[in-house]
């Protein structure tokens, strides 16, 4: 039986006999519009006419069969996409819950690209309350998912935000003054290389053959790490001691510089530490950590473009002690350097709550329904 705030049993039924399947239609012959047209990745263009008035569920027929859409009405479906709308004794929005639980893949019934067809959907059996308790669960659904977009647009909008004031408070290319600065600052950034304002070192990996070397207590950070409050991996003090595997602390900066991450950058959010593929860089007194990182993220691209042909191969301690960066004042560069920290905390805040929050649904998904 499946869990419930109410106390009638959910019958077990076949999606027959909640929702009628609809086939989508070829859109080639429409005229552009305000009508969206879907597919099985989401929207696609918008026409001038509609295959449905009422909200709806789509799901897959061909190719990705296992990302159900909520349609609302009125919208176009091209035919690789059916749409199901519910019948009488059925919510539409707790269809779209239903489908997000259910296992399409185990449907498949193509050895070649994934397919579905009405019969199998027709003929999926699964637990349903009454309509009273199905309109309160996809309310329950409906409004969680809101607060979800919330976060993420708010992530979006901060992200934005940031990359604007990255273009602005920094100088452009061969030019020593940004075009927005704060007030009391007006003197030229002068520009000085990294090899000269900062000390470097890089880690090494303990032999994996050695099992006493790994599963101790501290945090061995990768790449892909270097800007997570955790780790995959952990190193014992004999595989600290025993390899050429460096300590890093919380505030020292972290630079990629082997294979996809290469020039990724951020500042260490906990004791541990690293391999040979990154570079810890310790600003000297007079140059600000988090001004730095903002600079070299901004810089990435040029960066890679300048010392990695085509984005291939790997930067060096050498390569990033030659990097000339452009300083201001030390005020500045504080200045600077906690306007963007204050950023970089709101949208942690806000991914934090979104992760938070899609925990809360699969927890509830499971947990709701068989």
């Amino acid at each position: 039986m499946a869990k419930s705030f109410f106390y009638d049993i959910w019958e077990r039924k076949e999606l027959n006999n909640i929702l009628k399947i609809n086939s989508g239609r070829d859109y080639k012959q429409l005229n552009s519009g305000n009508i969206p047209v879907y597919g099985t990745g989401g929207y696609m263009l918008s026409v001038n006419d509609k295959l449905s008035d009422t909200d709806a569920v789509g799901i897959g027929r061909k190719g990705t069969i296992d990302k159900p859409l909520y349609l609302k009405a009125p919208f176009w479906t091209v035919d690789t996409l059916f749409y199901c709308t519910s019948k009488e004794n059925s919510d539409v929005k707790f269809i779209y819950l239903l489908f997000q639980i259910i296992n399409w893949k185990r449907y498949d019934e193509s050895t070649g690209v994934p397919s579905l067809s009405k019969n199998t959907i027709s003929n999926i059996k699964t637990y349903v309350p009454k309509i009273k308790e199905q309109d309160y669960i996809s309310k329950l659904f409906f409004s969680l998912d809101n607060t979800l977009q919330l976060h993420e647009r708010k992530c979006e909008e901060l992200a934005l935000i940031k990359q604007a004031l990255l273009q602005k408070l920094f100088p452009k290319k061969d030019e020593v003054i940004p075009e927005v600065r704060y007030k009391s600052f007006s003197a030229a950034w002068e520009q000085r290389k990294l090899g000269g304002v900062a000390k470097f070192y890089s880690g090494g990996t303990p032999s994996v053959g050695v099992s006493d070397y790994y599963d101790g207590t501290i945090p061995f950070i990768r790449s892909a790490e270097i800007n997570s409050t955790s780790t995959e991996l952990y190193l014992s003090e004999l595989g600290l001691q025993n390899s050429s595997a460096k300590m890093v602390h919380r505030g020292d900066i972290l630079y990629a510089l082997y294979g996809a991450t290469s020039g990724e950058v951020g500042i260490s959010k906990i004791n541990g530490a690293i391999n040979q593929a990154i570079l810890a860089i310790i600003p000297h007194k007079g140059y600000n950590s988090e001004f730095l990182e903002q600079w070299l993220r901004k810089n990435k691209e040029a960066i890679i473009k300048t010392y990695l042909q085509g984005g291939q191969g790997n930067l060096s301690g050498a390569i990033v002690k030659q990097i000339k960066v452009s300083f201001p004042s030390f005020d500045e560069q504080q200045k600077i350097g906690k306007s963007f920290q204050k950023i970089d905390s709101l949208i942690t805040l806000h991914q934090r709550k979104l992760e938070k929050l899609k925990q809360l649904k699969k927890f509830l998904l499971q947990n709701m329904f068989i």
